[in-house]
């Protein structure tokens, strides 16, 4: 579409023809300047939409790396030796936080709990042994699950306290028992102190080492 003052002029049809030479040349240099303008304000446009268009981007780059710290990168540190030799007092672990927001934590998970429940607590970290709904007891050094000795991925050395796990403990809805790795100087379930973990108190599940450099790995 072409433009005479303000009334556009269609060049494939006969009025266009009807224009003399001049007239289609003066018509054709006023389509080029109009052009140029509709160009050069289409990059006065560009430059902010570019911009915005890059911060949006940085944003969610940003909420996504936020959200991923905060379910998987949170950190706990394991303090003591009742977790010794999978975990020596000092270690940074990182935590996963939605690991169990749709189902509870698995026989052998290492998870981070808070004592009691209490939010002032410093956060525990042991191994799930006892699921909802079964029987736990220890006696002549072993573990026994619904009457039968329950046998571990890993050597850990014979009981020699059994604690409240002495007699048989039956876990209700949402009770774990949890034992710390270094059976015999651990403070765990066993404890009266302690007793049964619940899922309210489940922080998350560890699942690697962090920190120091030399203990780093996945669990």
């Amino acid at each position: 579409m072409k433009y005479v003052s303000d009334k556009p002029i269609d060049f494939t049809n006969q009025d266009w023809k009807q224009h003399t030479p001049r007239e289609r040349a003066r018509l054709e240099a006023r389509r080029e300047e109009e052009e140029k303008r509709k160009r050069a304000l289409a990059r006065k446009k560009s430059g902010p939409r570019i911009l915005l268009e890059w911060a949006l981007q940085i944003g969610i780059v940003i909420l996504f790396a936020y959200v991923a710290v905060y379910i998987f990168g949170q950190t706990r540190t394991n303090v003591g030796q009742s977790m010794d030799p999978t975990l020596s007092g000092g270690d940074t672990l990182l935590i996963n936080i939605f690991s169990y927001q749709m189902n509870g934590p698995a026989q052998g998970d290492i998870i981070s709990y808070k004592p009691n429940g209490s939010t002032n607590a410093h956060s525990d970290i042991k191994r799930v042994i006892g699921l909802p709904g079964q029987t736990i007891q220890i006696k002549d050094g072993m573990i026994y699950i619904d009457g039968k000795v329950y046998l571990e991925g890993a050597d850990y050395p014979a009981i020699t306290s059994p604690g409240l796990a002495a007699e048989p403990i039956r876990l209700k809805d949402r009770q774990y028992f949890v034992l710390g790795d270094n059976r015999n100087n651990s403070e765990d379930s066993r404890s009266a102190e302690i007793g049964v973990v619940t899922s309210d108190m489940i922080e998350g599940r560890a699942w690697f080492v962090l920190s120091p450099a030399e203990h780093r790995r996945f669990l």
